[in-house]
């Protein structure tokens, strides 16, 4: 009986030291995030030491550990369902890419709160990727198979949290709405948040004298691209420029002509009932509440409150312009979605095309021609002829591929990349066959040794080269795996390629569904110099396939 205890004490110990050891090998990325409670700090220095001391916690305990740190990646002020985290899909990155082998965090709630990504992401890719997720408030430790269903209870009771959270918030700032208080992040153009009354608006001089230009010329017989055009010469900043120069942190889209005033901006101007001394909110919603993307809102149900605010434009000049609006209001279309919609891009300055109508012809015409002298050369193709190029390309992709020599060089190409798969597979096997023995050997050397068949010198000594073997092994293994997906990334690839050009082979007119499908986007330019009547323009397709 006391072997037996001895035996059982010198296993205990020994996986003490086995652990310490292996410890040592470890390499840790650790994850922070300021979290929706933290946001009820007092002030922004208690934010920052509040995100500063979850770092500190962890550089501790990974400390601890023996573990190496890879890097710390830290998100603040982002929700935990945020799936555009900058740091957050860095770290993903660098996981795929086996930069670690362990990911840290306070708690799995700080690394994600949707029970979707804890399947996937922690469940699923961060084990394939043979990396161990470690949260230290709630114990979830994925090197403990035990656990699993906590972690998973924990990511459904987060999922719940989010929902509550969505709907309280939803709630108040509805309430908030009702009351004609404004509650958005930044003002209406014209206008500022008061410092003095928190979601009431008051005028920004500078801004509201554009505005009311704008109206004015307007009612006074000017269209919309000419206010614009009028506007950019002066080189008066559109309205997201002038918030930039105001020192207010908005968003941008990094587009050459993105400080220009263009159609829609005057257009969106012209009909904004606030401009009136009304507050209209909630002409937008998400879809879920894990979803950023907003969707329209019908009119009945927008929320519009009366008075709530200094005026910029008077009710005489308003009506003025509403009028003339519906005068000069056409029906532009029969409501379907154009064939090539949102796919032409101006090959100078990156804009997407609008379409006009000339003689029952189509044209493509890049907007920013006309809103300033200087913002672009310009583009112009009549629709016939786009169809014309893309049928004709198209046509000429098919042909090559399904050329005979060309075909048998797809077929040899396929044969090879299965041979090159199933040889990779094989070294992947004989890599985990390898590891097994080496655990296996591990294993028998320590019964050795506990038998007093070999000395600790030589277990120490045995055992550290079965480690490096060990090592190297799943450092092999780990290469193979990752080559083996990206020939299986080609070859699913080449037979979506040859699956969609099976099936568009006959093409020969093009509609809504076959372009959404068939094509990314079309860059065109144009003609500097015309030799024949029928020349066209530079066309650069940019297809799906």
């Amino acid at each position: 009986m006391f072997r037996n205890e001895l035996f059982k004490f010198l296993i205990i110990r020994e996986c003490d030291w086995l652990h310490a050891r292996g410890n040592m090998n470890q390499i840790v990325a650790i994850y922070s995030r300021l979290s929706e409670e933290d946001k009820n700090k007092r002030c922004e220095e208690e934010e920052s030491r509040s995100i500063q001391n979850q770092k500190s916690m962890l550089i501790s305990y990974a400390a601890s550990q023996n573990w190496e740190i890879y890097q710390i990646y830290s998100d603040d002020d982002y929700k935990g369902s945020d799936r555009t985290r900058p740091a957050f899909n860095q770290l993903l990155q660098d996981a795929s890419q086996r930069k670690f082998n362990i990911v840290l965090c306070k708690s799995q709630s700080r690394f994600t709160r949707e029970l979707e990504l804890v399947e996937k992401i922690i469940h699923g890719d961060f084990a394939e990727w043979g990396i161990r997720f470690v949260g230290l408030a709630d114990n979830a430790d994925t090197a403990n198979k035990g656990n699993k269903k906590s972690r998973q209870i924990n990511g459904l009771v987060n999922e719940w949290y989010l929902e509550d959270l969505s709907e309280n918030i939803k709630t108040v700032l509805t309430d908030h709405r009702s009351k004609g208080m404004h509650i958005g992040s930044f003002a209406l153009y014209g206008y500022q948040k008061d410092p003095e009354q928190k979601g009431h608006l008051i005028i920004d001089p500078e801004a509201a004298k554009i505005v009311k230009e704008v109206f004015a010329l307007y009612a006074s017989g000017v269209g919309c691209t000419q206010i614009a055009r009028i506007l950019n010469n002066r080189q008066i900043p559109n309205p997201t420029e002038y918030k930039r120069r105001k020192g207010l942190k908005y968003g941008g889209s990094g587009k050459i002509c993105s400080t220009l005033w263009q159609y829609y901006t005057i257009s969106a101007m012209l009909s904004n009932e606030m401009y009136l001394g009304n507050m209209v909110q909630g002409r937008y919603e998400n879809a879920t509440y894990k979803s950023s993307h907003s969707r329209p809102v019908p009119r009945e149900r927008w929320i519009c409150v009366e008075g709530t605010h200094e005026s910029i434009i008077d009710k005489t000049l308003w009506e003025c312009v509403q009028n003339r609006r519906k005068e000069r209001t056409k029906p532009m279309c029969t409501g379907e979605l154009g064939v090539f919609a949102g796919k032409t891009k101006c090959m100078f300055c990156g804009h997407t095309l609008r379409t006009s109508v000339s003689n029952g012809y189509k044209y493509f015409k890049c907007p920013m021609k006309s809103i300033s002298e200087n913002s672009c050369k310009g583009v112009f193709l009549a629709q016939r002829f786009l169809e014309q190029a893309i049928v004709l390309e198209l046509n000429r992709i098919i042909f090559n591929y399904f050329d005979a020599a060309i075909a048998e060089t797809q077929i040899f190409v396929l044969h090879k990349s299965a041979e090159q798969k199933n040889k990779i597979k094989q070294e992947i096997l004989a890599h985990d066959n390898q590891i097994a023995s080496l655990k296996k050997a591990v294993q028998n050397l320590y019964l050795d040794k506990v038998n007093e068949e070999i000395s600790c010198e030589e277990y120490a000594e045995f055992k550290a080269s079965f480690a490096e073997q060990a090592q190297q092994c799943v450092k092999q293994r780990a290469e193979k795996q990752a080559l083996l997906d990206q020939w299986e990334k080609v070859e699913k690839q080449s037979l979506s390629k040859r699956n969609i050009i099976q099936k568009y082979k006959t093409v020969e007119k093009l509609d809504r569904k076959i372009v959404e499908t068939l094509i990314d986007y079309i860059e065109i330019g144009r003609c500097e110099k015309k030799v024949h009547r029928d020349d066209l323009p530079p066309i650069v397709i940019h297809w799906k396939f």
